[in-house]
């Protein structure tokens, strides 16, 4: 069923000024906002194209003279209707793009006035410019149905600003509005969503990291998530709730000459497998699904089961062996792909050294062959639509039966009861955005930029000290790892100039956090958080190296932990 098929007109080929210089921003990229400067000129009109999109970020590669440059102090807005931090986080990541200039942020006064970035500039032959860098925004009510100030279309003609609709935005609220205006029954909704949208920007390599400006891949995030909270208030869930169950959303977002949005509702895909084989040590690319069974089949001991929604195998295993048994799993976000790949390499050394253990490699198959259908598009992409269950849901959040995938998790602590279950997550590697509802991840803020490789313990009340001692000696292990360190301290270094102070404890070089919790029935919880949505080849292997690394180190620190520290089990 088709619920919305439209094509527009690109916003700058289609604009008419009506006066003879006129500044424009738009959500285009830089390539296409030369060419209608050009196609302006052609016709006696002076043009500045800018990018509605970072715009700081931008006038830096576009229109400031970086050469010679040796300090920037910039002020950056404050809007009441946004985070303090907000566009100082839109400055992100400029100081790492130019390494010779000496950076520094002020926050400005708060203001309802349109924001804008005032700059002063200081080169090394002596000369001191001042600039000012307009950051179009509108205040709306966005599809959770709070108010938000989002990045916008604006014109400038005879020096009054106006806001122009744009095509990228037209897109995303006529798609929106299809799909809110449809009589949708009780959950699941559908069992896919497909919004399938062209749209002229390329993305722009930003040499530094994994950092890329993609307004396709904001785009996506954009959709998948607001359509999550359109549901929500649709099914009467809280914000953020991850048992909600409205079906499987697919955003794909391609770059195409015409803007054009086609919604249509889908059977679920649940054949497709991916079949390429590669060293596991050494993988540069997120496994295929063949690889992990193969893999997983190699490790010694008893196989566990359980179902998928598409009916998708989810598979365990569980070697028996001596010392304190450990439970290690990968896979329950789909896009975070060092963790299967992290996690069967640690499993193969603990099979070789006679542990006890049960390892889960793959706990959301149906995710992951979204994942790698959407990455054969653009790798680079978070694609967080891959990241749940094909119900749309977050598999942990499940209590009650059907369990689907969850039921690998059940039959996993049945077989061997455990103290530690190690569960092995990814984050994304580069800024993530959502620019037209408010720009920052809502329910995501604390992982809109990397910050390294970060930990989290949760544990069961009475378990605090056990907890602690683990992640003293995990941390201490993993300052072994070549190079891990020293990633980090990178990481957050520049978080902290575009972010502020992370607020997070430092403990032996990693951010960590340590609290307890009772949504889980295992006394001590090992979450790993590696910055690898997105990354491929060294960036990934470092990123495996590190899951290895820590399941290892986990597995010894709980070992050697001294039983006066256990509190009673019920």
């Amino acid at each position: 069923m088709i619920l919305l098929e439209t094509t527009l007109q690109p916003t700058l080929a289609a604009l008419k000024p009506a006066a003879s210089a006129v500044e424009t921003w738009s959500f285009d990229d830089a390539a296409t906002r030369r060419a209608a400067e050009a196609r302006f000129a052609a016709e006696g009109i002076t043009a500045r194209c800018r990018s509605a999109y970072k715009p700081l970020v931008c006038a830096f590669r576009e229109e400031i003279a970086t050469e010679g440059l040796i300090a920037a102090e910039i002020t950056y807005p404050v809007h009441p209707a946004a985070a303090p931090r907000r566009f100082l986080l839109e400055s992100y990541p400029l100081s790492a793009l130019y390494p010779e200039t000496a950076f520094t942020f002020t926050a400005g006064p708060a203001s309802e006035e349109m924001p804008a970035y005032h700059l002063r500039l200081t080169y090394q032959d002596g000369r001191s410019l001042k600039a000012s860098i307009l950051a179009p925004n509108r205040q709306h009510k966005d599809y959770s149905g709070g108010m938000v100030l989002s990045p916008c279309g604006w014109m400038v003609q005879e020096g009054r600003g106006a806001a122009l609709e744009t095509d990228y935005e037209a897109l995303f609220h006529s798609a929106m509005a299809a799909i809110e205006g449809h009589d949708w029954g009780p959950e699941p909704c559908f069992e896919e969503l497909n919004i399938a949208v062209t749209h002229p920007a390329r993305d722009e390599d930003l040499g530094y990291g994994d950092e890329v400006l993609s307004l396709a891949e904001a785009l996506h995030e954009d959709f998948y998530f607001s359509l999550l909270e359109c549901f929500q208030r649709r099914l009467g869930k809280p914000a953020g709730a991850r048992d909600l169950r409205p079906g499987q959303i697919v955003p794909e977002i391609r770059q195409g000459e015409m803007p054009s949005v086609r919604v249509e509702l889908r059977p679920l895909e649940a054949v497709s497998v991916s079949d390429h084989l590669q060293d596991l040590e050494t993988a540069g690319r997120a496994l295929s699904q063949v690889q992990i069974a193969r893999e997983l089949s190699a490790i010694p001991g008893d196989e566990l089961t359980a179902r998928a929604v598409s009916g998708r195998s989810v598979t365990a295993r569980h070697h028996k062996g001596r010392g304190r048994s450990l439970i290690i799993s990968a896979g329950q976000h789909a896009n975070e792909t060092s963790a299967p790949i992290g996690c069967l390499r640690a499993a193969q050394v603990l099979a070789k050294r006679g542990a006890e253990f049960v390892i889960s490699p793959l706990e959301n198959p149906d995710g992951y062959a979204l994942h790698q259908r959407l990455t054969a598009d653009n790798p680079r992409h978070m694609h967080h639509a891959a990241r749940y269950t094909a119900l749309g849901d977050d598999l942990e959040y499940r209590h009650e039966e059907p369990f689907f995938e969850k039921g690998i998790r059940i039959a996993a602590e049945a077989a061997c009861p455990s103290l530690l279950h190690v569960n092995c997550h990814g984050y994304p590697a580069h800024e993530w955005t959502r620019p037209l509802s408010g720009y920052i991840p809502r329910g995501f803020e604390m992982w809109t930029v990397p910050k390294g490789f970060f930990l989290i313990l949760r544990h069961l009340p009475g378990w605090g000290a056990a907890a602690r001692t683990l992640m003293e000696r995990v941390t201490l292990a993993l300052n072994d790892v070549p190079g891990l360190r020293a990633y980090n301290e990178r990481q957050i270094a520049l978080f902290n100039i575009h972010a502020g102070e992370t607020g997070f404890e430092i403990l032996n070089g990693f951010p960590v956090m340590i609290g307890e919790d009772l949504r889980h029935s295992i006394p001590l919880t090992l979450i790993t958080e590696y910055p690898d949505e997105t990354v491929m080849g060294d960036a990934l292997r470092a990123g495996h190296a590190a899951q290895r690394a820590t399941v290892l180190a986990a597995h010894e620190a709980l070992q050697a932990l001294d039983e006066a520290l256990f509190a009673p089990l019920s």
